[in-house]
């Protein structure tokens, strides 16, 4: 095999590790809130300079790669999961938000039970994991079915923020817990965006198509009554 593609090779299961620990830090995060684990939560903290530094690598990788004037199709790999290890380093970050909120809350009494956030959280981890999953397996067709996916966790977002808000103003003593499920209920809401962005650069990747403002322009058309 030559370096070239031993680095190709390590620059896919660097990926892969990758998501592997952004799919762990989020899950670790909604346990440690549910269960009001802080040993847990902390470990969530502690970890994340580990995909901080997947990051690094995957960067210096593709870097290597691309200052070897690659063939376009090794051209798109390369760029692709630089983008992809971007979105999957800004799970990491909204993982560490999660636990650290989740400390936070879990100094007072629970404000109320978990039903939305953990609904949020299985439905964005389940579109990261296709995403990841279509790339994996090169099927641009199943990266695609993950972003109309996106406006449901949207929605879930408005509706909690809109509970939470009357929670506030009905009585102002709980809006230091309100304002830090706020903070996880969005954090949930970008998951999902980043796993849309991965879906989108899996179909760039595979079909040499851009898709990434297309579903923007569905829904300003269907706002407008289009």
């Amino acid at each position: 095999m030559t370096l070239y593609l031993e680095e190709m090779n390590r620059l896919k299961e660097s990926l892969l590790a990758m998501a592997s620990h952004a799919e762990s830090a989020l899950t670790r995060a909604m346990r440690a809130l549910v269960e009001r684990d802080d040993v847990l939560a902390q470990s969530v903290i502690d970890d994340d300079n580990i995909i901080d530094q997947f990051e690094v690598e995957i960067d210096d990788i593709a870097i290597h790669l691309l200052a070897k004037a690659p063939v376009a199709t090794d051209l798109r790999l390369t760029t692709v999961a630089m983008k992809i290890s971007q979105n999957l380093e800004r799970v990491g970050d909204s993982a560490v938000t999660i636990a650290r909120r989740s400390i936070e809350l879990g100094a007072e009494p629970q404000l109320k039970p978990y039903v939305d956030l953990p609904r949020m959280a299985s439905m964005s981890l389940e579109m990261l994991r296709e995403s990841i999953s279509a790339f994996i397996n090169r099927e641009p067709d199943r990266a695609r079915a993950v972003v109309p996916r996106d406006a449901e966790v949207d929605d879930i977002n408005r509706q909690l923020h809109r509970e939470l808000s009357s929670f506030i103003v009905e009585r102002p003593a709980n809006i230091s817990r309100c304002l830090n499920l706020m903070v996880i209920s969005k954090c949930l809401e970008r998951i999902a965006d980043h796993a849309t962005n991965i879906a989108e650069e899996v179909v760039y990747l595979y079909e040499a198509i851009d898709i990434r403002h297309s579903a923007k322009k569905i829904h300003e058309d269907e706002d407008l009554g289009g």
